[in-house]
């Protein structure tokens, strides 16, 4: 899995310098996910410490599985997860610090599905990006296309498909400036799919390496509204054979188990490649990209903690177990 920008995006661009990211950065970033999961991992050690501290018995087994589910990793990622554990213990012999050790590898485990890359080797690559309004998906639009022209020395249209918010536009237009981008719009309450359209369009013309497609915010309960995220995905199609090439989906982690829901059903209207777990910022528990990854098996690319461009970061299954678990 990716650890760093370098590592996330794959790319087939030999004259490519992309800027190398400093070592503390990435430091910085894991010190803010623990201090994030703060409250998450507090719950977790202490129920983890007391059940290797004392003889694993049912009720131990149960305390734990309770903590998990509070920390929305699912009550099916807990039941395998638990039972796991507690079979490897009676079999083993495992106890103390190598089973707290045990258990952050198998969350790790749990975590890791598919591949983890945003893959850019098609030119230009289409990238869609959806989710309920107000999960961040406009800010990781921004934040993700900032790295890809600033870091990766890509090139880069962004088509504001959210032509129903006129707030989006403006905020997508203020990033593309930020980042360095041209940007595609459409009149207030204009066709999205037209807008993709004409997206993917100008990227071919201009020799763009990346088109990011905005769409509309909209609930997974809305069936309409996700007709026409399919609708989009075809129009994206008729542009240019295979796009998108890869579809986001942002989903708000204070939102729990609903997160889930709504990554089922987007995935069911757009096929999904992967997902950007947003507002990881304190309110938030954590488990539920473990939850997202083991039960729908799409992988967490990104996640964010906060609104600062450095609070969006490839997704590292390890470094997120331990940021859950760890004291």
């Amino acid at each position: 899995m990716a650890h760093d920008w370098n590592d996330v995006f794959l790319l087939d661009r030999p004259e490519r310098e992309a800027v190398a990211e400093a070592p503390e950065a990435r430091g910085g970033f894991l010190r803010r996910l623990r201090e994030s999961l703060g409250r998450t991992r507090e719950a977790l050690s202490a129920e983890v410490q007391a059940t290797v501290a004392q003889a694993l018995d049912e009720e131990s087994w149960e305390r734990l599985e309770e903590a998990l589910i509070m920390a929305d990793v699912g009550a099916v990622t807990t039941a395998d997860v638990v039972e796991r554990l507690e079979r490897e213990a009676t079999d083993t012999g495992l106890s103390g610090e190598a089973l707290g050790e045990r258990l952050i590898e198998l969350l790790t485990e749990q975590a890791t599905v598919g591949d983890g890359h945003i893959d850019l080797r098609h030119r230009p690559t289409v990238i869609m990006v959806a989710g309920v309004n107000g999960t961040g998906k406009t800010t990781t639009i921004g934040k993700l296309a900032w790295h890809l022209v600033q870091e990766q020395q890509l090139k880069v249209v962004l088509g504001a498909g959210d032509t129903f918010r006129a707030a989006a536009v403006e905020q997508l237009a203020e990033w593309a400036r930020r980042a360095g981008c041209e940007i595609v719009t459409g009149d207030d309450g204009s066709d999205p799919g037209a807008v993709a359209f004409e997206a993917v369009r100008r990227g071919r013309e201009q020799d763009a390496d990346v088109v990011i497609v905005d769409t509309a915010g909209r609930l997974h309960t809305q069936d309409d509204l996700m007709a026409e995220l399919a609708k989009v995905r075809r129009v994206l199609d008729k542009q240019l054979e295979g796009a998108p090439h890869e579809t986001l989906l942002t989903v708000d982690a204070t939102t729990g188990q609903n997160g889930l829901r709504q990554a089922r059903s987007f995935s069911e209207a757009a096929p999904v490649t992967g997902i950007v777990l947003t507002k990881l910022d304190g309110t938030a528990k954590g488990g539920i990209a473990i939850a997202i990854a083991r039960e729908l098996g799409i992988p967490v690319k990104l996640i964010g903690v906060g609104e600062q461009l450095e609070d969006l970061r490839p997704f590292d299954p390890g470094n997120f177990a331990r940021a859950l678990l760890e004291p």
